[in-house]
């Protein structure tokens, strides 16, 4: 793997860089602390930029009509679309474009054509349902809610807990348990629409996070056509847990690209702030402070770009990827933390983004898979290697 950029890489790393400084930031000084949308006419004209340069799409695999970029300059650019005030949850307020739901890739052409185009295209949106409230760190044994098959239909009953976007979406992939004798070869995913009889948003969960609500679903005698399952019965839980894993690499160079923002503006505090007649940046403990972020930020770079070089190169990647996870959702949280100490009252006061990704950045160690559990992938991995 080379340590390097390329001279491509750098170029539309200060472009997006450059694009989130000068357009997305001063947006922000207009939006309550906590907003998660723009303007319309903002959001189209930005878009409009976005699509001029060429990386409208970000995600999306180049013959779908995103962007031909490769996973770590995908990962090097999500570093850069979430140094700002929502950028964790509502990186550039979605002007980038993209669809979060990769497993639809896996869809035949008549999915693809009432679903997976017109999301790409922005005409509809979606939610992802995996987890429910007996568990959502195991889903392969915690899924209870149910899928019978009934002539050409199923009959989906249960329901799903902490499911964004599900009370704004046009449809969702819902996953249910089709043959209850088996475990992770039991489970089938089903394209669900929303405005079907028998789909119900129960409630809304307010959480830590400022932007897009959790929801709480629930299934009563929900009729999905068998030409909704997407890959094959009983094989859902592979459509799942494979592109969740690649996933949660871009994710976790997410949270980084909110530390290296609060580390900047540390620095750039502690040059300017006077303390007992002398500036911040000269008090040995603010230096290790910052000297701790860059250890934390470096190290979870590395493990970032390692994962997606690997993913990229279709080489075994579970392990690199639950370690970019755990370390860059952890370490970012302490530097936010950190950051947050060096700005003293300044830094929990909402003129700053600080104190809101210090409350988002806490959940990411428990979405995607909490960090217990990507121990629990890479002590699988490395101590069953050991003795094999």
């Amino acid at each position: 793997m080379e340590l390097e950029l390329s001279d491509e890489q750098r170029l539309l790393q200060q472009t997006v860089r450059r694009f989130v400084r000068e357009q997305i930031v001063p947006l922000e000084d207009r939006l309550d602390p906590d907003a998660d949308e723009i303007d319309p006419d903002d959001h189209d004209r930005l878009v409009a930029e976005i699509k001029k340069i060429g990386l409208y799409g970000l995600g999306i695999p180049a013959e779908y009509g995103g962007p031909a970029i490769d996973l770590v300059t995908e990962c090097l650019l999500a570093m850069e679309t979430s140094q700002h005030r929502a950028g964790l949850y509502a990186p550039c307020y979605g002007v980038f474009g993209g669809s979060n739901l990769a497993q639809l890739y896996e869809a035949n052409e008549d999915q693809k054509q009432r679903y997976l185009y017109p999301t790409l295209r922005g005409e509809k949106t979606a939610f992802f349902a995996l987890t429910e409230a007996s568990g959502g760190s195991d889903p392969a044994r915690a899924i209870r809610t149910t899928a019978v098959r009934d002539g050409d239909d199923w009959v989906i009953n249960g329901g799903k807990m902490f499911i964004s976007g599900a009370d704004r979406a046009d449809y969702g992939l819902v996953f249910a348990r089709t043959d209850p004798a088996q475990g992770r070869n039991g489970i089938t995913c089903f394209i669900v629409d929303t405005d079907a009889q028998g789909f119900y948003v129960r409630r809304v969960i307010h959480t830590l996070r400022s932007a897009e609500y959790a929801t709480e679903l629930q299934f009563e005698n929900l009729r999905v056509p068998q030409r909704n399952v997407l890959g094959e019965v009983n094989k859902g839980f592979a459509i799942a847990s494979d592109r969740v894993s690649r996933a949660r690499i871009p994710y976790a160079a997410a949270c980084l690209g909110v530390a290296m923002r609060a580390q900047e503006m540390s620095i750039e505090y502690a040059k300017v702030r006077k303390t007992f007649g002398d500036m911040l940046a000269t008090r040995q403990a603010i230096q290790w402070m910052i000297v701790d972020n860059e250890i934390d930020i470096r190290t979870g770079r590395w493990l970032v770009l390692e994962a997606a070089f690997k993913a990229e190169r279709r080489q075994p990647f579970a392990t690199e990827a639950a370690l970019a996870k755990l370390v860059a959702t952890e370490a970012a949280g302490r530097v936010v933390d950190r950051a947050i100490q060096i700005h003293g009252g300044n830094g929990v006061t909402k003129d700053l983004p600080l104190e809101r990704w210090y409350r988002e950045l806490r959940i990411r160690r428990i979405g995607e898979g909490p960090s217990e559990i990507q121990r629990l992938i890479v002590a699988r991995n490395v101590i069953g290697g050991a003795f094999h």
